[in-house]
């Protein structure tokens, strides 16, 4: 798989990050679920292990982020 994918994801990610710091939870919730999308989509093109390495790492990620999101809108 091509790392570009990899690196878009990360971006997004990032982003999400960058919007907790600033106390947006809301708008980091929808991306979010922009990013879960597109980690789906290459999960279902992925057939090397290694991608699927890769996958299983960031989909650890974005639960943790989702933890942390909604922890941010409950308080």
């Amino acid at each position: 798989m091509n790392s570009n994918k990899f690196s878009n994801l990360k971006n997004q990610v990032q982003e999400i990050i960058d919007l907790m710091a600033k106390k947006d939870f809301i708008e980091a919730n929808f991306k979010l679920r922009d990013a879960a999308e597109y980690l789906d989509e290459l999960l279902d093109f992925s057939k090397k292990d290694a991608d699927l390495i890769e996958i299983s790492k960031f989909q650890i990620l974005l639960n943790q982020l989702k933890q942390k999101i909604e922890n941010g809108l409950i308080i």
